[in-house]
């Protein structure tokens, strides 16, 4: 499939009337073709147009409908092949077999929303029966679903080029709500973006579905953004990025005159607490774990773990020892583009430059234009506690050991923090007292808490929560990743003494699409 530069608005490739713009190869420093073209504001205008007038229509789909349309998509993009693969490779400075796994969760997740949507269960179905003899008040007949918002605005991600991005997780959920998509391309790939977006447009077409139902428009500069964001027939925004970002987002929505939710992942260091009796295991293997997590995809997850705690004593400074010189043998790999290589390398000097911070290692050089060397760094408690930059975000494979004098320090740590998506804990059956005063702190702090493992990697589940207390996210109710996060498109109606006429097949007496749902208070299927 050629790679034209165009967006693609109303089942149709159309040239941008915006800023020209290329991407860039993070490993090579070098442009790559084709140019690129942004959206206008009237572009914009019109991609948006189209969705609401979608809208309707795609929300009228079957479940089966949606549900084969979910599956049509994944297919399409799996037959783009080793094109994709290599685009994005070009693109993300990424590995194959990285790009291969990306490629698969993408898929995985368009695939478990169909099933999700099958199932029906996000319909969330309630019948409270008339009491018509009910005193000294008759109660009505009542009825509740979910239904879709309308259209939604996905930005994609820079740092997962497929799974966070034009047919990720947001888009994925979207659509399986009934809600058509916009997307924002990410300027770092947009060949990618430009790729799997003509696989959506073939498999809308191939579903028999209104051509609105997915847009995809392009731009470096905010404009576009920001034309998206106030359009007043989006309903709702997905945002993975900086916190900057998610904040211009808000903001924006925020004012409107009918204001909008922002669904922004934003921020999170994610800080791993390793308990006394974890320090006295095998000290070496939880080290290379960590130091593995830490780097992995030149630290560039989202769940990168940028803050280790333990208590003061030869336990954790054997760790320390162990740490940085797993961290020294590592090399510097690609970071996505110049930006977030300039930010981190902003970062790491902030960090090395502090007073209170003693650099325990550094990572060995690389031959990439953009390459992250990793960072390892130490400091005490008690600092942490006076400077709260310290445990700010850098964005890249670096990470500060913190000593605590004593649980208590630590615990006073763990409550100071920001919310996070994730916090870890190391233990042994031995560190459960502490373990017992941890976890509801870090319950009011992070959306998934782990045992005995490392936050990097993200299973796509129905349990999975990828979200988290403020600055994790905007909005911590929701999921962006897992079958909940379809909750975040969805608001629910009552129905109060319809007639069956005019009843929604969900909420129909005999229950003819076989759902699971609550009848006076009762679960019932069939």
């Amino acid at each position: 499939m050629q790679i034209t530069g165009e967006i693609l608005i109303g089942g149709k490739a159309v040239a941008g009337k915006g800023e020209s713009f290329t991407g860039w190869n993070p490993s090579t420093g070098q442009a790559l073709e084709p140019t690129f073209y942004g959206a206008t504001t009237e572009q914009v205008d019109e991609a948006c147009a189209l969705a609401a007038e979608a809208f309707d229509a795609f929300r009228g789909t079957t479940l089966e409908e949606r549900a084969k349309f979910l599956e049509a998509v994944a297919q399409a993009i799996l037959d783009l092949g080793d094109e994709l693969i290599e685009r994005t490779m070009a693109e993300s400075g990424l590995p194959r077999p990285r790009i291969e796994g990306e490629r698969g969760r993408t898929v995985g997740q368009l695939r478990l929303f169909a099933q999700v949507v099958r199932q029906g269960l996000w319909l969330s179905p309630v019948l409270d029966s008339a009491l018509p003899d009910r005193t000294p008040l008759p109660r009505p007949d009542l009825r509740l679903r979910k239904i879709p918002i309308g259209p939604v605005v996905v930005f994609g991600a820079s740092n997962f080029p497929l799974a966070f991005s034009v047919a990720g997780g947001d888009t994925a959920s979207a659509f399986a709500a009934g809600c058509p998509v916009v997307a924002k391309a990410h300027p770092s790939h947009p060949g990618t973006s430009e790729l799997v977006g003509r696989a959506i447009q073939k498999a809308v077409a191939a579903s028999n579905l209104p051509a609105g139902v997915f847009a995809m428009v392009g731009g470096r500069d905010n404009g576009v953004g920001g034309a998206l964001a106030s359009h007043p027939a989006i309903a709702a925004i997905a945002f993975t990025g900086s916190r900057a970002g998610g904040l211009a987002l808000a903001g924006i929505a925020a004012k409107r005159p009918v204001p909008v939710p922002v669904y922004a992942e934003m921020s999170s260091v994610n800080p791993m607490f390793l308990l006394p009796g974890a320090l006295q295991g095998d000290v070496a293997a939880l080290a290379q774990g960590f130091a593995d997590s830490a780097t992995m995809g030149t630290g560039q997850f989202c769940t990168q773990p940028g803050l280790v705690l333990g208590l003061t004593g030869p336990e954790f400074d054997s760790f320390a020892q162990v740490a940085a010189e797993k961290m020294c043998a590592k090399t510097a790999t690609t970071m996505l583009n110049k930006g977030i290589h300039d930010a981190y390398e902003k970062g790491v000097k902030t960090v090395e430059a502090h007073a209170s911070v003693q650099t325990v290692a550094r990572g060995q050089a690389g031959s990439s234009a953009w390459g992250g060397v990793p960072a390892l760094f130490q400091t005490k408690a008690s600092e942490i506690l006076k400077d709260r930059h310290l445990s700010e975000e850098v964005f890249g494979p670096s990470s500060i050991l913190i000593a605590c004098e004593n649980r208590e320090e630590m615990l006073a740590i763990a409550a100071s923090l920001e919310g996070q998506l994730t916090a870890t804990l190391h233990m042994t059956a031995a560190d459960t007292e502490l373990a017992r005063e941890l976890v509801p702190v870090l319950e009011k702090k992070a959306g998934r808490i782990l045992v005995n493992g490392f936050p990097t990697g993200v299973e796509v589940s129905y349990a999975m929560v990828h979200g988290g207390p403020f600055p994790a996210t905007s909005n911590d109710h929701y999921t962006s990743v897992g079958a909940t996060a379809i909750d975040r498109f969805l608001r629910p109606v009552c129905y109060q003494n319809f007639p069956a006429a005019l009843l929604p097949t969900e909420l129909d007496d005999a229950n003819s699409l076989g759902l699971w749902r609550l009848r006076d208070g009762k679960v019932e299927q069939r």
